[in-house]
């Protein structure tokens, strides 16, 4: 009887999320939990596992098996489309039009490019602006409080966030200086202003019918500029430099697409 106990167990392996090993013979992977014997206990005792608690399992034959918590398995996401388009609804009356893109690495994780051109916006300005600035982030899209079973995002891109982000801006401006003795006169001279910028932006975005979104923002950091005149840097403002802080706000309208 001993014999033919122990030869029902040619040894498979489960190993665990912790890297701690359990060998056994594999009875059934069911859609949750994995059932399995122990050499040691009766073949009537059957003792099963969580799959989110496994990395993977190693049969007799070699061949292996891995897992995926169902919240970060990509293949639950196929249908999620992981590009976006975007443009910052407000930034045409503040001087500049500004163009983002967002593209989904994995699930949790994005990464967003930002242009803005500056004096292409729909009010005039004295100054004439004119230039560009760029910025780059890194997202981390918020994950539920606690974790159900089954559990999965609402769409890769959609939640709230926190996103390291950087950013440029190289752009010309009019200086006026004006004089009044011994004659009153005004003299133009085009300046260039350099500014940079590090931020931690939160946010939260929403994704309507998986095609199109709504994002909003607010982010704060440190910003530093080549022109202690200029606040307003077009993709955010920085304070005096004696206090180098610098903020950014905005709404982000876009479309998705494969």
């Amino acid at each position: 009887m001993l014999l033919a106990v122990s030869g029902t167990f040619a040894q498979d392996i489960i190993l665990k999320k912790n890297n701690e090993l359990i060998k056994c013979k594999i009875r059934e992977i069911g859609m949750d939990d994995i059932k399995y014997l122990l050499p040691e206990f009766s073949p009537d005792v059957i003792f099963s596992i969580d799959k989110d608690a496994v990395d993977k399992v190693i049969f007799e034959s070699g061949t292996e098996m891995a897992f995926t918590q169902e919240m970060t398995n990509p293949a639950n996401y196929t249908d999620n489309h992981k590009h976006a388009l975007k443009v910052e609804f407000l930034s045409p009356i503040t001087g500049n039009t500004t163009l983002a893109y967002e593209y989904s690495l994995r699930p949790g994780r994005s990464i967003e490019a930002t242009l803005g051109i500056v004096g292409l916006g729909l009010i005039g300005n004295n100054d004439n602006p004119a230039g560009a600035f760029v910025k780059a982030g890194y997202k981390f899209i918020q994950s539920p409080e606690f974790y159900i079973r089954g559990l999965r995002y609402a769409h890769l891109l959609k939640g709230g966030y926190l996103k390291p982000e950087l950013a440029l801006a190289v752009y010309g401006v009019n200086n006026y200086t004006y004089e009044y003795y011994p004659v009153q006169s005004i003299t133009k001279k085009r300046e260039s202003v350099i500014s940079a910028s590090m931020q931690m932006v939160m946010g939260k975005q929403w994704i309507m019918d998986n095609s199109f979104l709504v994002d909003a923002f607010f982010g704060i950091g440190y910003g530093f500029s080549s022109n202690d005149r200029e606040s307003y840097h077009y993709g955010y403002l920085i304070a005096d430099q004696s206090f180098p802080v610098s903020f950014s706000a905005g709404l982000k309208i876009g479309f998705l697409f494969k």
